[in-house]
């Protein structure tokens, strides 16, 4: 994996932060993930952005991405936990990009993704990754189900339905990918930005290949997406069998401005995360025993979405 000079010259070497330990570089092994990409509405996308320094990623005049990640932790520093991201493709910089032109020009138009939603299942994820990173983490409870023909998860709180994805698992993970992906957060007023070098063995498919169905609950975390005119298909799906990453330690931030003075009860602060503890312990797992809770919309209208390969349609 290639990896920035600096991290190599700290391997092997340890830091306590926040009362976390840490042996460096900050990694993960043998993690399986999902993501699935949807198409909204860039105008929409928008107006969920912080500040005005990101700018949606668009795929056409009026069209943005919103990516949808799993990825279920099997070995770190913190032990093993599921980490859902709900992102939105974006831009960093002044003004927005010429549609399309970032995924050629990444470092230039600094591409990335705005993380809005962050859920995990342990309190040590979020006590690390929001207090150091700011990255929107809380706890919730999630699962990862791997099946022959499919790959889902499901995103639960406080006994509410969230979210919950599913995927055509591809038959073979074929293409090996060696990149670095760049989040930015939004946290104690400021615009976080850090980056993870990953690598493993993808298997995806694109444009009417793919099938990739989002469900949303009534969670009040989700209802913005409601209003972003989703797409009712993913146009993007992979899956990585066993992936690797690596964290930088290394993150940039920036004041976030707002035309007038922000209320004092946003944004979130590190009052959210200073009485934290470091419990490795995993939440329990939706309980709706692997079937679609009611409760949830499904956004593949009838008719249209197709069964995976080697699986039947409850």
């Amino acid at each position: 994996m290639f990896l920035p000079r600096r991290i190599q010259k700290q391997s092997g070497r340890y830091s306590r932060v926040d009362g976390i330990p840490y042996a460096l570089p900050v990694d993960s092994k043998g993690a399986p993930a999902m993501v699935a990409a949807f198409t909204v509405d860039a105008r929409r996308a928008a107006n969920l952005l912080p500040g005005n320094e990101l700018h949606p990623l668009r795929l056409s005049r009026d069209r943005a991405v919103l990516l949808i990640s799993v990825i279920d932790y099997r070995h770190t520093d913190i032990g093993a936990y599921i980490e859902f991201s709900i992102a939105l493709a974006c831009t960093h910089g002044p003004r927005p990009a010429p549609p399309l032109l970032p995924l050629l020009f990444q470092k230039r138009f600094g591409l990335g993704q705005y993380v809005v939603d962050l859920p995990v299942n342990t309190e040590v994820s979020v006590k690390g990754g929001k207090g150091i990173w700011g990255m929107p983490k809380h706890l919730a409870r999630l699962d990862f189900q791997m099946e022959d023909g499919s790959v889902s998860s499901r995103y639960e709180e406080g006994g509410q339905q969230a979210v919950r994805v599913r995927i055509e698992r591809p038959k073979f993970a074929w293409l090996p990918l060696k990149m670095a992906a760049v989040n930015y957060c939004a946290f104690r007023g400021m615009l976080m930005k850090s980056t993870i070098y990953f690598r493993g063995r993808f298997g995806f498919r694109m444009g009417k290949r793919a099938w990739g169905t989002l469900e949303l609950g009534d969670h009040p975390r989700v209802q913005a997406l409601r209003d972003l005119s989703i797409s009712p298909r993913a146009f993007l799906t992979g899956f990585f069998p066993a992936s690797s990453g690596v964290l930088d330690d290394h993150f940039e931030a920036w004041f976030l401005t707002q035309p007038t003075l922000p209320d004092a009860t946003y944004p979130e602060g590190l009052e959210s995360v200073v009485d934290l503890g470091q419990d490795q312990t995993p939440m329990p797992p939706p309980e709706s025993n692997g079937q679609p809770p009611r409760a949830l919309q499904e956004a593949v209208p009838p008719g249209e979405a197709r069964t995976p390969r080697g699986e039947s349609r409850p």
